[in-house]
């Protein structure tokens, strides 16, 4: 008979996510994922079978919750600009809190590169759910006449998922709130309507 779990893998999950967050994949040994889990090195071999596999779950349990939190901003009442101004808002106060924690995606992608195609794979599929969510904002925004019509929804989703990128990269390197908040803005004229 199976021995049950004597923990919660969603928070070990959670916890993992901490600690790679703050340090990057390379930077966590597994030291550091048994002292952010409270687990010994065997539970989390046994469980996860190794560091890359946990980072894994990790980029999974991270992506769903991004999505679920960007979902409830751009599909809330008001227009696509209100929306896009949201998101930067959002963004921006998340980074002002955290003091410039940054992504978990975006620092994965600045660490890795294209280097490791698992890697590469998780990341492509959360970047096309948001752009997929980014893209019908924008189509929204077109046909209640606050997004520029002249432009492509998904030109605009490409430039907004790069602007919070960007912001939280602002935010990694030290810029306050007044230089976000100034990108912002800049990026709402981009795209709204003339």
């Amino acid at each position: 008979m199976a021995r049950p779990k004597e923990f919660d893998e969603r928070a070990a999950i959670g916890r993992a996510m901490d600690a790679f967050w703050g340090r990057g994949y390379e930077g966590t040994s597994t030291q550091a994922l048994c002292e952010a889990t409270g687990l010994g090195r065997s539970s989390i071999y046994n469980t996860f079978t190794s560091k890359h596999e946990l980072f894994m779950r990790v980029l999974d349990h991270y992506a769903d919750r991004g999505i679920v939190a960007r979902t409830a901003l751009l599909e809330n009442p008001g227009t696509g600009i209100e929306r896009f101004r949201s998101l930067f808002s959002f963004t921006i106060d998340e980074e002002v809190a955290t003091h410039g924690r940054g992504c978990l995606v975006v620092n994965t992608v600045a660490e890795f590169g294209d280097r490791d195609p698992e890697i590469k794979a998780r990341i492509d599929a959360d970047t096309g759910r948001h752009l997929a969510l980014l893209a019908a904002c924008a189509r929204e925004g077109r046909l209640d006449g606050t997004i520029d019509g002249a432009r492509e929804p998904d030109d605009i989703a490409e430039f907004a998922h790069s602007t919070v990128a960007g912001l939280r990269l602002m935010s990694r390197r030290g810029a306050g709130r007044t230089a976000m908040e100034a990108v912002a803005d800049i990026a709402l004229g981009a795209i709204a309507a003339k």
